[in-house]
């Protein structure tokens, strides 16, 4: 761990602050709504997608710093959100949010993160605060921001090493849907919007412990009738629905955590036969199911430039990422074999089950910056539906 930074002295013009757990501050500009927020304090390399980020369910407990300097031009507007409440404490920007600059902008950024309660920074030094990051973990912080810039450093700092980190957290229960819905909604065209499914071929329950809005619209564009389940849901829950396929949604914390239940629920649908498809959280849970053990990254992997390779095709899929927590491989039984994995440290990105229509990936094919590189995998997920129906 990188040693502490001495207290800088706090420059003009200046009403908020980033005050990590061993003192270090970094000063800056408020945006957003003010207030005071903590979490782990992680950084995403995403160029474009800062509304679909700030609304992933997986970024809870997380403040997240992005790495791009300029952040707005897009705007914000109310299709290009993954959940209609975000989970993220905060975000920390180099520069102020910039003007939108595009067509489908309904709204400035920071109009936006007004209207969700979001604190943000501007005016940190995102390239020191990421090599930081880089060198010596993802540190515990605080984001604080008062309008007339009054803030208790002190507090903040005692705030901030009161959090006891994301090791040991089951934040899947604060995400999840409380009661359980059908999903219809289709991915958006191009002046048309989002579609509606007419046509279902599949039946799927999702375990939402969560699920980001896109994942349940690529369901539904590949001609699957979503049933979605909040995270508790009981193996009885969901065979109720008479599904032919069962997903295992993203989500946050540690999967170990959320793993004392929701493994046994998973061990108990893989004795159904059901062709089953997890990703990111679901994923981790699948391996945890499966006698696997995860690990807390050091890191992460945050962004939208992640190369993963195929290791059945030798293909490489640029990919979308958001996760803290990885498989083992060597903790896997011989049944689950390694299907994927990252090039950028040769984590694991995948697993199937031999012999049986269950597979997961680490990364998220629903998002687009290949932009299409990984949408095999729901074909792949309605075709093993199909085979089985026959």
């Amino acid at each position: 761990m990188s040693p502490a930074s001495p207290p800088s002295a706090r420059p003009s013009g200046t009403n908020a602050a980033l005050v990590l757990a061993d003192g270090s501050i970094f000063w800056g500009r408020g945006l957003g709504a003010p207030g005071i927020s903590t979490g782990e304090v992680c950084f995403n390399t995403s160029m474009t997608g800062y509304q679909e980020i700030v609304t992933d369910p997986s970024y809870a407990g997380q403040i997240i710093t992005f790495t791009f300097p300029h952040i707005g031009n897009v705007g914000a507007n109310l299709e290009d959100i993954e959940t209609t409440t975000p989970a993220a404490r905060g975000i920390v920007l180099r520069c102020d949010v910039t003007d939108p600059s595009n067509y489908r902008a309904a709204q400035h950024l920071d109009t936006w993160l007004k209207s969700m309660g979001l604190t943000g920074i501007a005016g940190i030094d995102t390239r020191k605060l990421t090599r930081r990051i880089r060198d010596g973990g993802a540190p515990t912080g605080t984001l604080a921001y008062a309008a007339d810039g009054k803030l208790d450093i002190d507090a903040i700092q005692a705030a901030a090493r009161a959090w006891p980190g994301l090791e040991g957290m089951d934040l899947a229960k604060d995400v999840t849907t409380r009661q359980s819905y059908g999903w219809d909604e289709q991915g958006w065209v191009h002046g048309a919007g989002y579609g509606k499914l007419t046509a279902p071929r599949h039946r799927v329950v999702a375990i939402d412990y969560g699920a980001k809005r896109n994942i349940l619209r690529m369901l539904a564009t590949e001609g699957c009738d979503v049933t979605v389940v909040p995270a508790s849901a009981t193996a009885d829950d969901i065979m109720r629905h008479k599904p032919d396929g069962i997903f295992l949604s993203n989500g946050p914390g540690d999967p170990a955590a959320t793993g004392k239940y929701a493994v046994p629920v998973i061990r108990d649908l893989l004795k159904t036969g059901k062709p089953i498809f997890g990703i990111c959280l679901g994923h981790q849970l699948l391996a945890l199911a499966l006698g696997g053990q995860t690990k807390k990254m050091a890191i992460g992997h945050r962004g939208a430039n992640h190369p993963v390779k195929d290791l059945e095709t030798g293909k490489v899929e640029i990919t979308s990422q958001n996760h803290g927590f990885c498989v083992i491989p060597e903790s896997l039984p011989v049944e689950a074999e390694v299907s994927h994995v990252s090039l950028f440290d040769g984590t694991n990105e995948g697993l199937r089950v031999k012999g049986k229509p269950v597979f997961s990936v680490q990364y998220h094919p629903e998002a687009s910056p290949g932009p299409q590189d990984s949408h095999y995998l729901f074909q792949r997920f309605t075709a093993m539906m199909k085979e089985r129906a026959k």
